[in-house]
């Protein structure tokens, strides 16, 4: 079935490449796996032509989402989801450069564009370009980069004055815990982004992070998932709790920071 799609999406002029991303990109899917699907275009690719394909395939549509990348969210008529993506491929590779060759560090997930342009799995690519952005930036991880990551989510952690550490502890003594949630979320977004960094791997994006990890992350900080465990158990408990553990969270991190020699 998606073979059949994804020959009829080939066919539309503004669609220059596709690429399956997830596990469907890999070996390790089932036929349960859902199915995220990126259309590297070089224009806008009209949403009624769209429309007449999808519907061939698909038992329910959602088209022209746009709450994170512009997508057609859909359900196909065996059951999977499937989520396709519509990218401009300049747009996307000047996105990646600026951070591979231009090594600018940003507030979490900073590498995630670029470990999905290398994992991704090219299913069609009629002009060679999203191929020849993947062999130009199969690099090593730039030492520059990774000094960029680390400094800039060291700052959000706890040592810039809007640092995450003083927003969440001021949140907890508020008893604001929809603040508590917010601010968390951004303080381990650079928590990761530091830890991927230190170990010089492409950020994997939102899921199963503290697992990824904890399995392939040679470079750790100390007690890495007991302090984890211990701030999530601790989340809206009193203020010192709190303040403990992320001192605990910090302070080691800050630790494995300082051994790798990066400054």
């Amino acid at each position: 079935m998606v073979e059949m799609l994804f020959k009829e999406l080939s066919e539309i002029p503004e669609i220059e490449a596709i690429a399956l991303g997830g596990s469907r990109a890999g070996v390790n899917f089932d036929e349960k796996s859902d199915y995220d699907v990126y259309l590297y275009c070089t224009g806008d690719v009209d949403i009624e032509v769209r429309r007449q394909i999808l519907s061939k395939y698909c038992d329910v549509m959602e088209l022209g989402n746009h709450f994170w990348e512009y997508e057609d969210n859909c359900v196909l008529k065996n059951g999977l989801d499937i989520d396709i993506l519509y990218r401009n491929i300049e747009d996307f590779g000047n996105d990646v450069a600026s951070v591979v060759e231009a090594c600018q560090g940003r507030n979490g997930y900073t590498t995630c564009m670029w470990h999905n342009l290398r994992t991704c799995k090219v299913i069609y690519d009629e002009n060679n370009r999203l191929t020849e952005l993947k062999e130009r930036f199969n690099v090593p991880y730039p030492a520059k980069l990774k000094k960029s990551i680390i400094e800039r989510n060291m700052l959000l952690l706890d040592k810039g004055l809007p640092a995450y550490k003083g927003q969440i502890l001021k949140a907890v003594g508020r008893g604001d815990k929809n603040s508590v949630i917010h601010r968390s979320a951004g303080f381990f977004e650079s928590y990761f982004d530091i830890i991927f960094a230190l170990n010089e791997m492409t950020h994997p994006g939102e899921k199963r992070l503290q697992s990824i990890c904890s399995k392939e992350c040679k470079i750790l900080p100390e007690d890495f998932e007991k302090n984890l465990e211990e701030y999530y158990i601790n989340l809206f408990d009193n203020k010192s709790k709190i303040e403990y553990t992320l001192e605990k969270i910090i302070n080691n991190l800050k630790k494995v920071v300082d051994n790798s020699k990066i400054w």
